[in-house]
């Protein structure tokens, strides 16, 4: 994949900041809690902070509440996690008013599955907008290699899925990349779903790489695909890959489709695995058994290594490959993104070697 040549940014990624908060008892469950662990979260910084780690240039594109301790919480995060980030600030307007979006979460413990909550209620990054934002600066100027599109935040509001919309349509406009991970979320589109399936099918046609499991491609597109369940997942994989063709008939402009493949043994023990098509060629990791101390962010994971191996410009095989142990890396933090400490560590978790290193 050809990518441009001169640019200040390597990925871009619109998001809505929020916090998490989780027990610090790990694996105890939120209700049984009395001290919880707060981070800075959002499904597109899970992302961005595998290349950011891995000494790539990287930016946010977000919004605060102006004012807030934990908008000054989420800058310092962003800024320890090598994230640049632009984003304007917005009053709370009162007690009732504005807010970062609340993430409350367990990891679960063997036979007990993890449990999320999600608070956001008066969130700020509704507010999302393309004219807080210099696109022509952006991305003529300054120049973005891949903007990093996200299902969540194209579905949190009409006005983040125009923000969006407008991104992709300036970033096709100026020679960037545009990868898409569709990240269905049922509560998001119930009774919007006319609106978010015009808007998510013109973004996907603009897209040159494409993310989503079996339910993203069917419930966003409407293309007939594997049922969830049912089979063992390694015997689905023809199935999986009859859903791509379909998918990318319906988008003839990508030429990169990319999935995750999970089978949950026990809250700590996945089966792990992965299938890209890039151009006519397939690329396939087998599931294979997985720790697991935080199962949240995995999918994150894999997307962001998955990415930066296109922006290191390796061979197609080795970006799924980076992409499944970046993915497995994440599940191993009490955050739900991963920072790796280096390629190497990467390439150790993807060879099976857990040995000490001195």
């Amino acid at each position: 994949m050809e990518l441009k040549k001169t640019y200040q940014w390597a990925l871009v990624v619109p998001t809505s900041m929020g916090i998490r908060l989780s027990p610090i008892a790990q694996g105890q469950p939120v209700h049984k809690s009395d001290a919880l662990m707060m981070q800075a979260t959002s499904a597109e910084t899970n992302v961005a902070s595998i290349p950011a780690c891995l000494g790539l240039p990287v930016k946010v594109l977000t919004t605060f509440v102006k004012g807030s301790p934990i908008a000054r919480f989420i800058r310092d995060s962003l800024g320890s996690r090598h994230l640049a980030y632009e984003g304007k600030e917005v009053e709370q307007g009162g007690p009732w008013g504005y807010r970062h979006q609340i993430n409350i979460a367990d990891n679960g413990f063997g036979v007990r599955g993890p449990r999320v909550w999600n608070d956001r209620s008066g969130e700020v990054g509704q507010t999302l907008s393309v004219k807080d934002f210099d696109l022509d600066r952006l991305f003529d100027r300054e120049g973005v290699q891949i903007l990093h599109l996200s299902g969540l935040i194209g579905a949190l509001s009409s006005e983040t899925g125009r923000f969006c919309l407008e991104l992709a349509r300036a970033a096709r406009k100026y020679g960037t990349k545009i990868a898409f991970d569709l990240n269905y979320r049922a509560s998001f589109w119930k009774g919007r779903e006319q609106e978010l399936h015009s808007i998510f099918i013109e973004i996907a046609s603009l897209a040159d790489i494409l993310v989503g499991n079996e339910e993203d491609f069917q419930l966003c597109f409407g293309i007939k695909g594997p049922e969830a369940g049912g089979e063992a997942l390694a015997g689905k994989i023809d199935s999986f890959k009859e859903l791509i063709c379909n998918v990318g008939r319906t988008f003839p402009n990508v030429s990169v489709f990319a999935t995750t493949l999970r089978e949950v043994v026990s809250a700590n023990n996945h089966l792990w695995g992965a299938i890209m098509r890039e151009g006519d060629r397939w690329h396939i990791v087998e599931p294979r058994p997985i720790n697991v101390l935080d199962r949240i962010g995995g999918g994150d994971g894999f997307v962001g290594g998955l990415l930066y191996g296109i922006l290191k410009g390796w061979e197609p095989e080795k970006w799924i490959q980076f992409g499944w142990a970046t993915g497995a890396l994440a599940t191993t933090f009490l955050t739900d993104y991963g920072q790796p400490a280096d390629e190497d560590q990467v390439w150790s978790i993807w060879n099976g070697n857990a040995r000490v290193l001195r």
